[in-house]
């Protein structure tokens, strides 16, 4: 067994039998989102993106707390900073420009994406809940779209995630309320796959993502790139980008070597409803 242990500015990146688990590791601050923790994604992505090996990403937090969000003390410093560069609009601008980049590289990993929220996901931190695929949460998880509570607007994609994860009247709910949504009922919203007890919670996780490892790679990631577009792209797009991707599929060594086994009446590669250890 290989485990690599790569420690970044305010995370932590593990990388074991093909999963990787991302940490973030502020718990003083609830894992507020620091401009070193921001700066830790794109290491993360570049180490992740270039490893055929990794079949899973789980995203996590230290100390009972996933992301409570923009860091408060920073946006202060920003406010009272001498340099008017530091408090121009423009300069907000980039810096959320910056951190989009991330997060559409996130958005469109072509791995399946875990998130495991134990306690706040607050603002920012719910933003990059809602960009996993699924997301476990903790029986104490509290989802948050706490930005009008500051005078802020949602960010982080907010505006692109919430209302495919909740239906656009709720979206509207939750960011103009900033009430806060437990775990059972961010799973009755649908945006929660499963609620967990919080020591149970990363175990659960990854014993989750490691399903995924037995699976085509390949033709994972070209799903999730075609229904990241589904809500967006006209019905004649998405069919001809759905038999582009279909027959690259159907030339990966995993598909020749499935169908195969299956021909050969041995039992399939990837079954998730088998493969649950």
């Amino acid at each position: 067994m290989t485990v690599e242990r790569i420690a970044l500015r305010e995370s932590q990146l593990l990388i074991e039998d093909g999963i990787a688990q991302f940490s973030h590791q502020r718990p003083a601050a609830r894992n507020a989102l620091s401009a070193a923790l921001r700066l830790d994604y794109p290491q993360m992505l570049d180490r992740v993106e270039s490893d055929p090996n990794i079949r899973a990403l789980v995203i996590t937090g230290e100390g009972g707390s996933f992301c409570a969000g923009g860091d408060l003390k920073s946006m202060r410093e920003r406010h009272t900073s001498a340099n008017p560069q530091d408090r121009a609009p423009d300069g907000m601008r980039r810096r959320l420009l910056g951190m989009h980049a991330w997060m559409e590289r996130l958005h469109s990993l072509e791995v399946p994406v875990v998130a495991a929220v134990d306690g706040a996901a607050m603002g920012a931190g719910f933003s990059i809940a809602l960009v996993a695929d699924f997301i476990l949460a903790s029986s104490r998880a509290v989802f948050c779209m706490s930005f009008a509570k500051i005078g802020l607007v949602p960010d982080l994609g907010a505006f692109y995630l919430l209302p495919r994860a909740v239906g656009l009247p709720m979206a509207k709910e939750l960011a103009l309320t900033a009430r806060r949504v437990d775990a059972h009922e961010g799973q009755r919203l649908g945006f929660v796959h499963a609620v967990h007890e919080p020591e149970a919670l990363l175990a659960e996780a990854m014993r989750f993502a490691r399903r995924f490892v037995a699976g085509p790679r390949e033709s994972a990631g070209l799903t999730k790139r075609l229904m990241n577009q589904s809500f967006e792209t006209p019905f004649r797009a998405l069919a001809e980008m759905e038999a582009q991707a279909q027959g690259i599929a159907s030339t990966t060594p995993y598909h020749l070597a499935a169908v195969a086994g299956f021909l050969d009446g041995k039992p399939s590669m990837f079954d998730w409803d088998r493969n649950q250890a």
